[in-house]
């Protein structure tokens, strides 16, 4: 009888090693896709910021064929020198150096700005050519270099919407994260945690089209798994989950955003990614840690 039972004891140990190598060796799996997921995700990032450091530097070559302003030209070979150097720092750095690409991501909405302003300063003397076009018609003798001037500025006016249309993209800038408890009081313990406050605001832009815009937040947890409820928006020719979403009227003056999220499941303590898509596009992108 004796023997049985230790016979018995024995099996059933060895049932709950076996179960717990299995249930291990799935966790692993899953967290290695959570990972490819995630890294996958940085790599799309980093892609679309060498896209768009290329597009400036591309922009400031263009727009330097369109005047024959020496003071302005040199401007640009400036930006055009310091956007190609951050081009290059960026395709040197992986993908998964959250602070050198966080740094190089501000040094972006940087160069987007600085581009909006020429993009405008050279759209502000395409108008004033072209209202003095009646004249230099009566003056054509006079104003025969002026003239040559606008011809060629006309000619590249469908090209300057089109560099509009890439400063017109939006920013989220003062990204944050926090956690709350049901007493809606600010917590740093993820186990007391009802609701993720997610808090930015849309950069002001001038050159942006105003109106009603539909705002996306991703949570992304640790384990690298989407806090969703199955909603879903297009991006990079692919269906993403989002966390929450929101609609908001944009004027093209700074505009705050408040987001929330009821947590109904586990919450590990590591490192959470909050990223923000209006308009096609991810205009903002943050991680937090919780211990």
């Amino acid at each position: 009888m004796k023997n049985k039972k230790i016979i018995i004891i024995s099996a059933v140990i060895g049932v709950l090693l076996l179960g717990g190598i299995v249930y291990l060796s799935i966790s692993l799996q899953q967290q290695k896709q959570a990972n490819r997921d995630m890294q996958e995700l940085a790599e799309l990032d980093k892609k679309e910021m060498e896209n768009e450091y290329q597009q400036f530097a591309d922009q400031y070559s263009e727009m330097k064929t369109q005047i024959n302003n020496d003071s302005i030209i040199e401007q640009l070979t400036q930006e055009q020198m310091k956007t190609e150097q951050l081009l290059k720092e960026l395709k040197n750095v992986k993908a998964t150096d959250a602070r050198e690409i966080a740094r190089l991501k501000k040094e972006l909405a940087t160069c987007r700005a600085v581009i909006r302003s020429y993009i405008l300063e050279i759209d502000s003397l395409n108008r004033l050519n072209q209202n003095l076009t009646a004249e230099n018609t009566r003056v054509k003798g006079q104003y025969a270099e002026a003239t040559r001037q606008i011809e060629g500025l006309n000619a590249d006016k469908q090209s300057l919407s089109e560099k509009v249309a890439i400063a017109a993209q939006l920013d989220a800038t003062g990204i944050s994260l926090t956690a709350k408890n049901k007493r809606g009081k600010v917590t740093k313990s993820l186990k007391k945690c009802k609701t993720l406050q997610v808090n930015f605001s849309i950069a002001k832009n001038v050159t942006a089209q105003s109106g009603m815009k539909t705002i996306y937040v991703r949570i992304t947890t640790p384990t690298g798994s989407v806090l969703t409820n199955g909603g879903t928006f297009n991006y990079e020719n692919r269906s993403l989950q989002y966390s929450m979403k929101r609609d908001i009227e944009y004027t093209g003056n700074e505009t705050a955003v408040t987001t929330y999220w009821n947590v109904n499941e586990f919450l590990s303590n590591g490192t959470y990614n909050v990223s923000i898509f209006a308009d096609g596009n991810m205009i903002g992108s943050r991680n937090f840690s919780f211990k």
